[in-house]
């Protein structure tokens, strides 16, 4: 069943309802400036996991399975199935985007919810309650930052353009001909993505490896504020899709696209 433009109006403020309650059990386990009170654990590939991460993700399943049944699950935190893949809704989450700092109490983490239906996000939240920023936009309803519309920079041309590059690439920006002006990169890919959504910055690289969990809210956010996130193909990005690792992704307002989309391809091959 397709979800109408009437059915996403009446359900937003329940998701958000819902993230905000999410962001309040995080923050019990959050110290700015301090390292987390909550349990850390590590997985197979070092990356730590904690227990606000377990927490979050146990209390989104049980509310959001409740609000969507028919849809399919896919978190960061819960084991991945490929009955998702038989569902045409599926809800993705990310209960903490960037848990290296909310472990070390940099306030630059965020919670992500998406309802995709159909391969496509028709509604997210990007919840970052340690800075006081949620960012939400769903299919044909615009996006928002704590309740005022948001758009992409009106910049149309590369040139100066305000650009969050990959940790491995800054230098190569740097010197490049069209003089960027690179921004501090925040932990949450999420968050980066927000912020070219918001106009904040002009456009974000994000090196490969990134997963369907970390974009699919942010992804919505950006295509209703006027921008786009792809891959190096240029083509919009499908979701519920066996593989969940991306190839390099590019975010950026539409009219910034094609040239950025260029200099990236371009990047990737300088450093392969």
């Amino acid at each position: 069943m397709r979800t109408s433009e009437t059915d996403i109006t009446a359900f937003m403020p329940l998701l958000e309802s819902l993230a905000r309650q999410a962001g309040e059990f995080a923050m019990m386990f959050f110290r700015p400036g301090e390292v987390t009170r909550a349990e850390i654990v590590y997985k197979s590939g070092g990356s730590p996991v904690t227990e606000a991460d377990l927490a979050v993700d146990r209390f989104l399943f049980d509310r959001l399975r409740e609000l969507f049944p028919d849809a399919g699950w896919l978190s960061e935190e819960t084991a991945d199935s490929a009955e998702r893949l038989e569902r045409s809704r599926l809800i993705v989450v990310d209960p903490i985007d960037g848990t290296y700092a909310f472990v070390r109490g940099d306030t630059r983490w965020a919670l992500s919810i998406a309802l995709v239906e159909a391969g496509r996000p028709i509604a997210g939240i990007v919840h970052a309650p340690a800075l006081g920023q949620t960012f939400i936009g769903a299919a044909g309803r615009g996006a928002r930052l704590n309740g005022v519309p948001i758009s992409v920079s009106g910049r149309e041309k590369l040139e100066g353009a305000r650009i969050v590059a990959p940790r491995g690439l800054a230098d190569y920006f740097a010197q490049s001909p069209y003089r960027f002006a690179l921004q501090p990169r925040m932990p949450s890919l999420a968050l980066r993505v927000a912020d070219i959504a918001s106009g904040r910055h002009d456009l974000a690289i994000a090196s490969a490896d990134s997963r369907d969990w970390d974009i699919a809210a942010a992804d919505v956010i950006l295509t209703e504020a006027g921008g786009a996130l792809t891959e190096l193909d240029g083509r919009p990005l499908t979701y519920n899709r066996p593989e969940l690792a991306r190839g390099m992704l590019v975010a950026a307002p539409q009219a910034l696209l094609p040239t950025s989309l260029a200099i990236a391809r371009a990047a990737s091959q300088g450093s392969s």
